[in-house]
């Protein structure tokens, strides 16, 4: 374990906080002033953590290494699986293609699925944390909760995989500040993507390929969900409609597929 060190933006904020109490241990009078400072202090650490590509709250991995992108390459990250209705037809997919890709999994979902985070880590994919029971609140956790969210799930995932996860995404990618010191602390990266093409809300797969490709380079991560897909018309999960797409896609423009492990590691 390493110890945390603070980010520059946090380092700000505990100083700001510092320089408020002086101010009102000097000048008590101005306390309407200085609770106003104070307010529009933590609405900007809140702000910080209500966007999910952020890097103000500490390291944020929004695209691939400088090495990764020389080489060509884009991670292709799906969040919420496994899901035994969706998870199989995709990981077929990927085998056609030959295409890895890293599935950030809920820990209790893992639970439930285990042969399928087997599977894929069988046939050349990372399974990462994507948190032990996904709670929608999870950005408002102190060092309990998120210990809990995140260390129950590098737990689950390795004792299923033999492998412990690297990366840890939250919930669409909301956090607040005690988050960063235990992933500095347990040795896991904060992951969010590139760009993400809302496949748990539309049902157009036109409209979430153009997302995914619009300005599409080398170092992007691109977000996609096996698990909570939204349907098309017909009833067929998106990234069922939108996968092969995206890999015929990246094949015409030279791009490699790897997993974020794949691109860290041989950076």
């Amino acid at each position: 374990m390493t110890s945390w060190r603070l980010s520059p933006f946090l380092k700000l904020c505990v100083a700001v906080h510092a320089a408020l109490l002086l101010a009102w241990l000097a000048a008590p009078q101005y306390w309407p002033w200085l609770l106003l400072a104070l307010l529009l202090l933590h609405g900007g650490i809140a702000l910080a953590g209500l966007l999910p590509r952020c890097a103000l709250l500490g390291p944020n991995l929004t695209r691939l290494p400088a090495a990764a992108i020389r080489r060509g390459e884009v991670a292709i990250t799906i969040d919420d699986g496994p899901d035994p209705a969706v998870t199989p037809a995709v990981l077929d997919i990927l085998r056609q293609y030959r295409a890895p890709a890293t599935f950030f999994c809920i820990g209790e979902r893992a639970q439930r699925h285990p042969e399928l985070c087997r599977r894929a880590v069988a046939e050349g994919h990372d399974i990462e944390n994507h948190g032990q029971r996904h709670r929608k609140h999870t950005s408002l956790f102190g060092p309990a909760g998120w210990h809990g969210e995140v260390g129950g799930g590098q737990g689950t995932l390795q004792a299923i995989t033999g492998r412990s996860p690297r990366f840890y995404r939250p919930i669409a990618g909301l956090r607040n500040p005690f988050l960063d010191p235990l992933l500095q602390r347990s040795g896991v990266f904060l992951a969010s993507w590139t760009r993400r093409g809302y496949d748990t809300r539309a049902r157009d797969p036109d409209t979430v390929y153009a997302r995914l490709v619009r300005n599409l380079a080398a170092g992007d991560i691109l977000l996609l969900h096996d698990g909570n897909a939204a349907r098309t018309a017909d009833g067929k999960p998106l990234i069922l409609a939108v996968l092969p797409r995206l890999l015929d896609e990246l094949a015409a423009r030279g791009l490699k597929p790897v997993t974020l492990r794949q691109a860290c590691e041989t950076d």
